[in-house]
Parts: C-alpha cells; sequence; structure tokens
C-alpha cells in the first residue's frame, strides 16, 4: 500500500511540473536584436517562459508551464512583428484563404513589422515582391511602417510577409 501511495505521490508531482513546448517554424531572425525582440515579446507574457531562439535560425521554441501562456507567447512575438507556422495547427494561413474573395485595394500602410537591420529589410522588400500587382514600397531598415501602392490585397500581402516570417499591421 506504501509503494502504491508513493507511487501516486510522484505520479501528481510529475504532473504538477509538466510543461508544454510550443515550436514556432520559418520564423525571421537574422540576427541578435531579432533573437532578442523574439525572446522580450514572450517573456512579456510571464516571466516563467522559456524561449529558445538563437540569431540565424528559423525555429523558436517556446516552453511554458500553461499552455495558454505559449499560445500567448505565441500571440505576443506575432504582434511584435514576427511569424512561424506553430507545431500542430492548420497550415494554410487564414489570410492566404481570405485572398481569393478580397477586393483589391491600390494602396497600404504596413506598421509592426520587425525593421531591425537591413536583412530585415531586405526579407520584407521580397515579400513585397512576391505579391503579384505591387509596384511600389518605401521599406528602409529600422523603419515603423511603410506602404506600398499598386494592385492587391491585403490578404496577399499579408501572406507574403507570413512566408519571410514577418507579420504587420495593413491598413
Amino acid at each position: 500500500m506504501k509503494q502504491l501511495t508513493l507511487l501516486a505521490l510522484f505520479a501528481l508531482a510529475a504532473f504538477a511540473r509538466a510543461e508544454v513546448t510550443v515550436t514556432m517554424t520559418g520564423v525571421h531572425n537574422c540576427c541578435g536584436s531579432c533573437s532578442k525582440g523574439i525572446t522580450n515579446a514572450a517573456l512579456s507574457v510571464s516571466k516563467d517562459i522559456v524561449v529558445d531562439a538563437p540569431a540565424k535560425t528559423t525555429t523558436v521554441k517556446i516552453t511554458a508551464k500553461k499552455k495558454t501562456d505559449a499560445k500567448k507567447a505565441v500571440e505576443a512575438i506575432i504582434a511584435a512583428g514576427y511569424f512561424g507556422k506553430v507545431e500542430g495547427e492548420e497550415a494554410e494561413s487564414k489570410s492566404t484563404a481570405a485572398a481569393k474573395t478580397e477586393a483589391k485595394v491600390a494602396k497600404a500602410t504596413v506598421s509592426g513589422v520587425h525593421l531591425c537591420c537591413q536583412k530585415c529589410a531586405n526579407a520584407a522588400i521580397a515579400a513585397v515582391k512576391n505579391v503579384p500587382g505591387i509596384t511600389k514600397h518605401d521599406i528602409v531598415s529600422k523603419a515603423e511602417s511603410f506602404t506600398v501602392e499598386g494592385e492587391f490585397t491585403k490578404a496577399e500581402l499579408a501572406a507574403a510577409l507570413n512566408a519571410e516570417g514577418l507579420a504587420g499591421d495593413i491598413k
């Protein structure tokens, strides 16, 4: 009986310490500043979160005590201007599906994209170049926002930014 009680206590202790790890892939993380931005965004949710985001890699691992904290950390990273696919979530971005029915626009302003250096700006430029119909942009490093012009949908632009590991608010 004592052994059964001890085993139950060990099982409860292991369950209480259980952590959840979420992996984001395809995240733009070209330098130490990107890595720091990703880490700081996740830690803004909880100081108990552990973030593994080495610079010059595209994989971010978030370990938290609660699944809700891990999910909030992912949301905070995206809000900070980064994007990545999360293991176990649907592969197609909602913005890709919306692109099929959305009306085209002539101009959009994008804010919140992480553009700490020229490599970040180059990733945003590459994204913009992949959107059919965009004819002009004013993307520069360290900018808080940029404008794109042409004939395109916001969903196509969002999907292209996401493909480069970036996220932003498109208006």
